[in-house]
């Protein structure tokens, strides 16, 4: 597999709007409706730090890398598949391709409003079943063991129109809902109605702690960058991400260690100081905080979940 490391977040958010949506960008020429499909590969100008009003379920079809929903840090592979609600703030950014440095395809996105359904629902009260996975969603839901179905379903939406469309789209969403293998991502519901200004900035501050998480980070140097004193830094990072300064850096550290783990076989202590820990014996109590389990325990987990795939 080559090694390939993008820069996180290389643009700055915005408040993603319909009419940004052009079909030069991957999706689907706009039409009346609820539904907006889009497929884009990688690079491309939609990864980024961004937020928008409407629901957005994203399977990923290629590359791994990292993923950021809400407060929630973690790696992503193809098969990935998540459904964010209106405002989580998201992002999935490629650290590693299959070959070369780019791929066609990436990323399978379905957007859609929450208020057309909540409308319909009133009429047609079967659509309430569905109201359960919608308050999930808030949070950031991630699937397993669906991705083929829903890939399929996708197939469906983005090649009719009208009712069966309509019929298509049901049919995934009721599958969603009663699905049972999952989980909640974000601790909190970061639902960010800051301006554009306010978006950047810590957009910004992300991007520099996602690109140095490696080296020596200090919350007073890095409040000293963006012109804050520590603590207000400190008072404007948590409400902005839901995590503390360090717990977020030790989130990106743990994730590029889980990585290091299961795709390379470097000593632990090695990957220990890579990822920019300062003793082994701290990196594997945050670890252990994170995951549940010690390094040695993960990369043998990961180990018997190859040999038996």
């Amino acid at each position: 597999m080559g090694s390939h490391r993008s820069s996180l977040n290389t643009q700055a958010p915005v408040m993603e709007k319909s009419y940004q949506r052009g079909i030069d960008l991957g999706y689907e020429p706009q039409v009346d409706g609820l539904l907006r499909f889009v497929e884009h590969g990688s690079p491309s100008p939609l990864i980024r730090w961004h937020q928008h009003d409407e629901y957005e379920l994203h399977l990923v079809t290629a590359t791994r890398g990292r993923m950021f929903i809400g407060d929630f840090i973690g790696n992503f592979e193809p098969g990935n598949l998540v459904l964010t609600g209106p405002r989580l703030p998201h992002n999935w950014v490629t650290t590693h391709y299959e070959e070369g440095d780019s791929a066609a395809l990436r990323d399978r996105c379905l957007i859609f409003l929450d208020e057309p359904i909540r409308h319909a629902a009133e009429y047609i009260p079967e659509m309430r079943s569905i109201f359960p996975l919608l308050e999930r969603a808030r949070n950031g839901i991630q699937f397993f063991g669906i991705s083929d179905e829903v890939s399929k379903h996708l197939d469906q939406i983005r090649d009719s129109q009208g009712t069966r469309r309509m019929a298509a789209f049901m049919e995934l969403l009721s599958d969603l809902a009663q699905h049972e293998n999952y989980k909640l991502l974000s601790s909190e519901q970061l639902q960010n109605f800051g301006d554009h200004k306010a978006q950047s900035r810590i957009s910004e501050i992300v991007d520099y702690i996602s690109d140095n998480f490696h080296q020596h980070l200090y919350m007073g140097d890095v409040a000293e960058r963006f012109g804050m004193s520590e603590s207000r830094f400190s008072r404007y990072f948590r409400k902005e991400t839901g995590n503390s300064f360090t717990d977020f850096v030790n989130q990106i550290r743990v994730s590029k260690a889980c990585q290091l783990l299961t795709e390379t076989d470097k000593y632990i202590s090695t990957i220990c100081y890579e990822v920019g820990f300062n003793t082994v014996a701290n990196f594997n109590r945050r670890f252990s905080e994170l995951r549940g389990m010690t390094p040695t325990e993960f990369r043998k987990n990961a180990e018997l979940r190859f040999l038996h795939s």
